[in-house]
């Protein structure tokens, strides 16, 4: 809960204001559709709020409103006559329960901090929110299905990253799991898996570990996404995302692909989706994860694996004064080893001042994005991207040095800087990646747990009267989202009309298709056609079937809103957006994931979901494939309708390249 406006929201998001008058139109953000916090002027005569400001200009180099070429550096804080009039607007205390007062806006911190009886209550409250999650209360645990037993706890910050060398589970996702079919393991025509090296070890490692997080605020939220539950093909949980500056990115401990088994000591290897996020969202200021990660393929010599014995894991945080300021980094590849090393420090640069890092480390992760088998362009990138806190975990082997950089010069070519984000000097030059733009249509009656209904809403309406909602997603979106509200303020008139509620799917408004629009044409048209005195608005809500999951509002609280991902499910297909992946390979590679669902005649047609992700081959390399996307076709020939053991052999049979057509919905935020 945010102490300075009273209500809940991302660290890194606007504070949440209940005015009590409509807001002047001049007064609004045209980002973010609510009154301007911390005015920014544009040369071009427009106002924005910072951050909404500085989150577009991260993306884009326009203007929203007029689209005429910006950057940010050339706008300037709006005058005082602007800030006064935008403090001084009255705002209802977000505790109306316990306290009706109404102040300017200016002076609801301080209200809260001296004043304000339920601000009071609320921290009274969680002062005595002690205790985690009881064991005894839940079911007894049961076998996860991947069958692999506990490992002795790790001390945080020694866990072993070589399978071989503690005593991790070893498992072959061939074979290991019921149902699970796992084209990671090609075979020759006569039904021998292929082995890279006569040397090499052929089984898929992975090692269950125990993991312990520490918050500072028993509330903040962990900063993943998941995906899965026993209620969709997947089963397990799976980590989809680490967010950047979260609680788990500055651990550095979990990465996407990680399969989450118990929580507190509660298995949740075999939950529904709902309850896994509601274990993983119970505040306390330490939480507890068992968690099973892939390693790889086996493909080192127990001589070589044993080298690790002596080395140490250890976190580094270096903080920039601003986005362009250089670490001072130079990384680079080994032949005769995976992973990203760094190769010297710049002396004066930012890294070398903090004097944590060293010539040599192995560099495992930046801010969550797992990179032992990255490369420095993407190391670079993460770096270049990231605002302000760069979290660095590496594994360190003492009494080892590489050559001096400028004795070497055949380093000097694979070494990828840091330290700048322009094109020059070293650093890589990154294009977007660009999706292609197609819907594929296809059937799919694939709505477990959740099904969509589609409702029309007319209202009469003052000219001057807004709406009332704020939006998210858009085609613009990473995911290529649809239009949807995320919040119907207590102003308006969908407010008081009641049939809008948070997490509808915008489909029109008087007319107009909004489906196939981005974030900023979806809010220009909701801001023009509001002007009417009627509104006509086309929605789809997506409605429980289970009515012993906890409610939505109940399962929120406390946390950033935004739809879980089994709710993505069963939206119908024209609203989904396809996008085409290419993955390439050599002829003794894999193609390094495995899959689950399909056509069952106990269950009838389920999706295919990716469920698993092996380090350090081709789908993991390209990182566009996660844990929980949806196969729609491979090679352009439709998936829908077809068994486990008929996609496989198509997989199979393409040697070099394949073209994967899938869904991809953000995970559950936990």
């Amino acid at each position: 809960l945010c102490c300075e406006c009273g209500q809940f929201h991302l660290v890194l998001d606007n504070h949440l204001y209940n005015f009590q008058d409509e807001v002047d139109d001049e007064l609004i953000c045209h980002i973010c559709l609510q009154p301007l916090l911390q005015p920014m002027d544009t040369p071009c005569g427009h106002t924005y709020c910072f951050k909404c400001l500085e989150n577009f200009m991260q993306e884009y180099n326009f203007c929203p409103m007029d689209r005429k070429k910006l950057s940010f550096q050339q706008c300037h804080k709006s005058s005082l006559l602007v800030r006064n009039l935008l403090d001084k607007l009255i705002v209802l205390c977000p505790f109306k329960a316990e306290c009706q007062q109404t102040m300017q806006r200016c002076e609801l911190e301080a209200h809260l901090q001296n004043r304000c009886p339920g601000f009071r209550k609320y921290k009274s409250e969680l002062q005595q929110k002690k205790n985690p999650i009881s064991k005894g209360k839940e079911d007894p645990p049961t076998k996860g299905e991947t069958n692999t037993p506990k490992d002795p706890e790790v001390p945080s910050g020694g866990s072993s990253l070589v399978a071989e060398s503690s005593g991790a589970a070893v498992v072959s996702l061939g074979t290991a799991e019921p149902g699970l079919v796992n084209p990671a393991f090609e075979e020759t025509e006569e039904g021998e898996s292929l082995i890279h090296n006569c040397n090499y070890r052929t089984s898929l490692v992975a090692e269950t570990t125990t993991i312990e997080i520490h918050r500072e605020d028993p509330e903040e939220e962990l900063g993943m996404r998941i995906v899965g539950g026993k209620d969709t093909p997947l089963g397990n949980i799976v980590v989809q995302e680490v967010l950047r500056d979260s609680v788990i990115a500055a651990d550095g401990r979990i990465a996407p692909g990680d399969h989450i088994l118990e929580v507190n000591g509660v298995n949740i290897s075999s939950v529904t989706h709902c309850q896994a996020v509601s274990f993983l969202r119970h505040p306390g200021p330490v939480l507890h994860l068992m968690v099973l990660q892939e390693k790889g393929f086996s493909n080192k010599t127990a001589q070589q694996d044993s080298t690790s014995a002596n080395r140490e894991v250890i976190h580094v945080t270096l903080i920039k004064r601003d986005r362009s300021e250089p670490l001072g980094i130079k990384l680079i590849r080994k032949t005769d080893e995976a992973g990203i090393f760094i190769l010297d420090l710049l002396e004066g640069g930012l890294a070398a001042k903090n004097g944590k890092l060293s010539r040599n480390d192995r560099v495992l992760s930046i801010n969550g994005q797992d990179l032992r088998q990255g490369t420095p362009e993407a190391a670079a990138q993460i770096i270049q991207t990231t605002e302000s806190r760069v979290n660095f975990v590496i594994l360190r082997q003492p009494g080892v040095q590489l050559p001096d950089p400028a004795e070497d010069g055949s380093t000097s070519n694979s070494s990828s800087s840091s330290s700048s984000s322009s094109s020059n000097g070293g650093s890589p030059v990154h294009h977007r990646r660009r999706l292609d733009q197609n819907h594929y249509r296809r059937k799919s009656n694939y709505q477990k747990g959740y099904v969509s209904h589609e409702k029309t809403v007319a209202i009469k309406k003052e000219p001057k009267e807004s709406l009332g909602i704020t939006i998210g997603g858009g085609r613009d979106n990473k995911n290529k989202l649809p239009i949807y509200v995320t919040s119907v303020q207590p102003i308006g008139c969908l407010f008081r009309d009641g049939r809008i509620k948070r997490g509808d799917v915008l489909l029109s408004i008087n007319g107009i298709d909004l489906t196939h629009l981005n974030y900023y044409e979806a809010v220009s048209a909701l801001k023009s056609n509001a002007a009417s005195h009627s509104v006509t608005l086309k929605a789809l809500e997506t409605i429980s079937l289970n009515s012993t999951e906890p409610s939505l509002d109940i399962r929120e609280q406390g946390f950033s809103w935004s739809p879980l991902w089994i709710t993505w499910l069963g939206l119908p297909s024209y609203l989904h957006f396809c996008q085409d992946i290419v993955l390439s390979k050599g002829n003794l590679e894999s193609w390094g994931f495995s899959i689950v669902g399909g056509f069952e005649e106990s269950k009838g047609n389920q999706p295919f979901f990716i469920k698993t992700i092996v380090p350090g081959t081709p789908a993991f390399r390209d990182r566009k494939l996660k844990c929980g996307d949806e196969i729609v076709a491979v090679n352009g020939v439709p998936a829908i309708g077809m068994s486990n053991s008929e996609l496989i052999p198509m997989l199979k049979e393409q040697r070099n390249k394949v073209t994967l057509t899938v869904v991809s919905w953000p995970g559950s935020l936990v």
